[in-house]
């Protein structure tokens, strides 16, 4: 808490614009993320079952990936150790980006709280069952679309993903566009 509130009063950085801000976002986004995945985990059959949003476009599934995003590392003999180590270090850079923040930037700390719910949203999905639970699913049956994608090689169907990987997604690339254009 003291490296938090470094060249702050202790109490000062949790009244602060930013951290009432980046408690609340990651909070949501933790909280939308973990509710979901509670709601699939226990309402939608692993596999088999599949709720559609948007018929042909969007569905719901339960999907579990033991590996990182597209499913990446998934046969890796040390994986949870390896996302271990990831997600910690991920908080912990975090936390020092935000540490620097200037006391008014609404902006940092929406999108840090957002990389951090991510992380660990994904991370309690770890612990809790070496899997994460994904299940947003977008594809395309549209038969144009479909087939040419099929001819290029590639899928009509982009890997299932989840709250927390929106949340990763969303923040990282408004961190790098704000890094780039400032």
């Amino acid at each position: 808490m003291k490296a938090l509130c470094q060249g702050h009063p202790e109490g000062e950085v949790f009244r602060s614009r930013k951290f009432i801000v980046f408690a609340s976002v990651f909070l949501v986004a933790l909280l939308l993320d973990q509710a979901t995945k509670i709601y699939v985990w226990t309402q939608i059959e692993y596999r088999t079952e599949e709720i559609n949003v948007i018929p042909g476009f969007l569905s719901i599934v339960h999907a579990q990936n033991p590996g990182a995003a597209f499913g990446l590392l998934r046969d890796a003999q040390y994986r949870q150790v390896l996302f271990g180590i990831f997600t910690l270090v991920a908080v912990g850079v975090i936390i020092d980006l935000f540490r620097r923040l200037p006391r008014m930037d609404w902006f940092m700390s929406t999108v840090l709280g957002l990389i951090m719910s991510g992380a660990v949203g994904n991370g309690i999905d770890r612990v809790h069952k070496q899997t994460v639970t994904d299940f947003i699913r977008v594809y395309t049956d549209h038969p144009g679309i479909a087939g040419w994608l099929h001819a290029k090689g590639l899928s009509n169907e982009w890997p299932s993903f989840n709250v927390a990987d929106s949340a990763l997604v969303v923040g990282v690339t408004l961190f790098l566009l704000h890094y780039l254009i400032m």
